[in-house]
């Protein structure tokens, strides 16, 4: 099996979408929330994958935030659209096994 596959196997993006809602991000440029995650995907994963495999997907911007630091600056935050974040969880737990 191609790493793609593993990568976007149903099972793996199950675990990818249920680590992104444990982790109550922020939303993204998209402006959805965590717990939108699974009905998204029910709609749209195939689609996503598709996109995917044949190279097209592109990731939505970034959500740009600024944390206060000690020192009275602001330390830049990128904060991607949700369903980013599950690919990019999806791609991490893969090639963390290897």
């Amino acid at each position: 099996m191609e790493l793609i596959e593993v990568i976007l196997s149903d099972q793996n993006l199950r675990e990818a979408i249920q680590r992104v809602k444990r982790n109550h991000g922020a939303a993204g440029t998209d402006g959805m929330k965590t717990g939108e995650l699974e009905e998204y995907f029910a709609r749209h994963g195939e689609e996503i994958k598709a996109e995917i495999r044949n190279m097209q997907y592109r990731p939505k911007p970034v959500r740009r935030v600024y944390i206060p630091k000690p020192n009275g600056k602001q330390r830049p935050l990128g904060i991607p659209a949700v369903a980013d974040r599950v690919i990019q969880q999806a791609v991490a737990q893969v090639l963390s096994r290897i």
